[in-house]
């Protein structure tokens, strides 16, 4: 039981450089197509795993004939989740800048009273980013309205049309 708490805690301690450090083995298997597998993250989790998976079935009265494979599952199981929550994070996106054609579709609320044929200003917010632009609308909409983007004038100007409600 002694050898499987040691291999559990040798990945507790990759995984801990991985998170302090980076990845360790970046870039390092990116030749292969499951590059994401063979990350620092993913062998300290299947380390760890496979570690204390081994030590609680022995725990358990089992013999190491049936720890190993047990070991083996739990260390692929989490080794997938380390994985999955690696490429969740690196592909999230939140440091994208916000461009005034993403805006199209989404909601918006009237600060500055927009008058019929002028000018007003709306707020955005928009993949946790404020933004205000110019906005003009073909009829007059108040400040406090809800107002839909439909289209893009310039980089600080876009075109809004009204929320239409169903009257019952």
């Amino acid at each position: 039981m002694t050898t499987f708490l040691v291999i559990g805690v040798v990945g507790l301690v990759i995984l801990a450089l991985s998170l302090i450090a980076g990845d360790l083995l970046d870039g390092a298997f990116d030749a292969l197509a499951a590059g994401d597998w063979f990350s620092s993250a993913v062998i300290g989790g299947f380390v760890s795993a496979f570690g204390f998976g081994g030590a609680l079935t022995l725990g358990l009265g089992a013999p190491t004939l049936v720890a190993v494979p047990v070991g083996i599952a739990a260390g692929a199981v989490f080794g997938w989740f380390a994985a999955w929550l690696t490429r969740l994070i690196k592909g999230s996106g939140s440091d994208d800048v916000v461009s005034p054609t993403d805006t199209v579709g989404h909601p918006a609320t009237v600060l500055v009273e927009i008058p019929e044929g002028g000018f007003g200003v709306v707020r955005i917010r928009l993949g946790g980013h404020v933004l205000q632009f110019n906005a003009r609308c073909e009829t007059a909409q108040p400040a406090g309205a809800e107002v839909y983007v439909t289209d893009v004038l310039s980089p600080t100007a876009v075109t809004v049309a009204p929320v239409w409600s169903e009257l019952s």
